[in-house]
């Protein structure tokens, strides 16, 4: 079964996995998003054969639903669901966990040979190249600090590839409830993941 989450917000409504992090779509209904999500099935794949894992989902079953609020309807998903509260064992962990590795490298590649000027949106807007690896970096470290995870200001690649390699590390340890830090695991890898594919194809969208 394809266990799958929808955040309602007041316009817009997130379709999200809740067993393959990052496997998150929005629309402006619950069936479009639900439609969109398996449209985006073959993108997704794409990350997971990297990961060394088989992806072939079956229909989505809706198991629970969160009510959204403007954030949603901006794009992010960020209601945290009862459902992330589950344990998480150790294998489940370190196969997310290398889902955002698989991220992060085709993140990487793809910006390493994209233009700096990326087409416009419908209405003119969208940032170019620089400013969205920047955004997504900088994310990634406040995303980090929810779990404890903290790093200052990057100085170099390489402090970048060190907040990285903690926050992996962090991630791919079992989990059981009660949280001790802001975001439970399963959400934090939903999230960060989520954010990384979707600049990612957006950047390959406009290219």
């Amino acid at each position: 079964m394809t266990r799958v989450y929808l955040e309602i917000g007041p316009k817009k409504v997130f379709a999200c996995s809740l067993d393959w992090p990052g496997w998150c779509r929005i629309d402006r209904s619950e069936e479009a998003a639900l439609d969109r999500l398996m449209d985006y099935v073959p993108r997704y794949r794409v990350i997971a054969e990297r990961a060394g894992t088989v992806f072939e989902p079956d229909d989505p079953v809706v198991v629970a639903t969160v009510p959204g609020r403007a954030t949603t309807d901006f794009g992010v998903p960020y209601q945290v669901p009862d459902l992330d509260l589950e344990p998480l064992p150790g294998p489940e962990a370190e196969r997310s966990v290398a889902l955002l590795r698989a991220a992060w490298e085709l993140f990487d590649e793809v910006a390493a040979v994209s233009p700096e000027e990326l087409r416009k949106g419908p209405r003119g807007g969208g940032r170019d190249l620089t400013k969205i690896v920047a955004h997504v970096s900088e994310a990634e470290r406040s995303y980090a600090r929810m779990v404890g995870v903290r790093h200052g200001p990057y100085r170099s690649p390489g402090d970048r590839e060190a907040m990285r390699a903690e926050l992996a590390q962090v991630l791919a340890r079992p989990w059981e409830p009660p949280p001790v830090t802001k975001w439970p695991p399963r959400y934090a890898l939903r999230r960060t993941v989520w954010h990384v594919v979707d600049h990612l194809w957006e950047i390959e969208d406009r290219r």
